[in-house]
């Protein structure tokens, strides 16, 4: 396995991180069990969940997925062994905590000791912000139109309010998801103005259909020490290959929940798949662990994070970190970004 430290910290996190939001959706609790045992012993120590998995989410699975980790650790005793990360989610429906804005104190107090519950932990290592609350761009979202009506906790307020938390030893480190460079960089400017935690993680969607982090806020990973933790590497399974020719295999996201990831299904993104698909014959490479395998030697990720719902996938996604990456496929991934940009942003 690889490592790379987190942010500007001598934790060093494993480059695959192991997703888990299809635990209690599409995987049974004895499915996750069998995954965090095998990515374990790979080397995998770096874990992500988050309040409202599993996904899509619904009031009837949320924590779910917590739950089954939490069961995990009670069983095992190999807390200590996994780095872990979590997400406070932003605005969302009433059955959470009566819905509405989740950052304030009562509401992110109780997403925390809610985790920490679930979790069967009493700490929890990257605690992170799922997405803004303020209206702005994330989730696929173009065109950007500016919208200051809606009311959302000051930066300054949630910082504070994370502090409490590093300070009672309930989290270690904190992070943003789905977040701008322009969200990030206030949060890193009131961090050293006020002496208020840093952000260390930018958990955003990065794959080959979709490099526009690239623009902004891969400048700013790099100066700034807050890594890309990248999601949706493969694009919800795209860039494994399996729906190529129009397939659609039984149990897969987009058989169960295809209106859910609809961003990823794009006559470009078709065409880009199969080029890269292409390459990938042309290379003697598996496509699934070429798409990974490009994102996890960019200098601006920490770590990929990787979500299976078979052994054969989990071993397939983990195995990718063994590969090499010619200057020759790299040039010719590189030239079908130029030929379709971004089609799944």
């Amino acid at each position: 396995m690889n490592y790379k430290k987190l942010g500007n910290t001598d934790l060093k996190v494993s480059t695959i991180c192991l997703g888990t939001m299809t635990w209690g959706e599409q995987n049974t609790q004895n499915e996750g069990f069998e995954q965090m045992d095998y990515a374990l012993d790979q080397g995998v120590n770096f874990w992500d969940t988050a309040e409202i998995y599993s996904v899509p989410p619904r009031q009837e699975t949320f924590g779910h997925t917590e739950t089954i980790i939490g069961n995990w650790f009670e069983k095992t005793k190999k807390r200590d062994k996994v780095i872990l990360a979590s997400k406070v989610c932003g605005p969302m429906r009433e059955y959470v905590r009566g819905g509405g804005n989740q950052f304030g104190e009562k509401n992110i107090t109780e997403a925390l000791e809610g985790s920490l519950k679930r979790l069967k932990t009493d700490c929890i290592d990257l605690y992170q912000l799922h997405w803004p609350e303020r209206k702005t761009n994330f989730f696929g979202k173009l065109g950007y139109e500016h919208d200051d009506s809606n009311e959302w906790t000051r930066f300054e307020d949630i910082l504070g309010n994370l502090k409490k938390f590093i300070d009672q030893g309930k989290i270690k480190y904190v992070g943003v998801s789905n977040e701008t460079p322009w969200g990030l960089s206030k949060y890193l400017e009131l961090s050293k103005d006020k002496n208020l935690p840093r952000m260390l993680s930018v958990q955003n969607p990065y794959n080959l259909l979709n490099r526009t982090y690239e623009i902004g806020l891969a400048e700013m990973s790099i100066r700034e020490q807050a890594g890309l933790l990248a999601y949706s590497p493969l694009a919800c399974g795209y860039l494994s290959g399996k729906y190529r020719n129009k397939q659609l295999p039984k149990n897969s996201r987009m058989e169960r929940d295809g209106d859910f990831w609809s961003r990823y299904n794009n006559q470009n993104a078709e065409k880009a798949i199969e080029l890269y698909y292409e390459i990938s014959k042309k290379h003697n490479l598996d496509l699934a662990q070429m798409s990974l395998k490009f994102l996890e030697i960019q200098p601006f990720v920490t770590s990929v994070i990787i979500g299976a719902t078979t052994m054969e996938q989990l071993k397939t996604n983990i195995e990718s970190i063994g590969i090499d990456l010619s200057e020759d496929v790299i040039k010719e991934i590189n030239e079908v970004q130029k030929i379709y940009p971004n089609p799944c942003p």
